[in-house]
């Protein structure tokens, strides 16, 4: 669960955390949450500021009105890093979910595509269409 349940606006953000790993899948994931980001559906946040234990980051995650975890594979550095974090509230999506693979997935428009798309459905509470929940 990653918006507030009742999908009330606020002050608060979406906050979208990615993924940006040294493979074609990860550069998928760190091009679609920019395009998120760029789209309006939610800002793009720091992982390696979570997975350094900055308390400020982490307080600020935990007041999100939403969050977006995107991995690349199935090792889950994301997810994972916001869990250490005792992060537990977010909505997650795994490229390999989607039927892509490390090292045959190419880093393009349909790819990024598809898994902002997905984002925007899981952050909708999958609603069709896209921006936030207010708009």
């Amino acid at each position: 669960m990653s918006a507030k349940d009742d999908c009330q606006c606020s002050k608060a953000p979406t906050l979208i955390f990615s993924c940006s790993g040294a493979s074609d899948v990860g550069a998928v994931a760190d091009q679609a949450a920019r395009k998120l980001t760029r789209e309006g559906v939610g800002n793009m946040f720091c992982l390696a500021g979570i997975g350094g234990g900055i308390s400020g980051m982490i307080e600020s995650t935990k007041a999100a009105a939403g969050i977006l975890a995107i991995d690349s594979c199935p090792i889950d550095c994301a997810r994972k890093t916001l869990e250490k974090a005792e992060i537990s509230a977010f909505e997650h999506l795994r490229l390999s979910d989607l039927g892509m693979n490390k090292g045959s997935t190419p880093v393009g428009d349909d790819p990024i595509s598809q898994v902002v798309e997905e984002g925007r459905r899981k952050l909708n509470g999958g609603a069709a269409g896209g921006g936030s929940c207010c708009s």
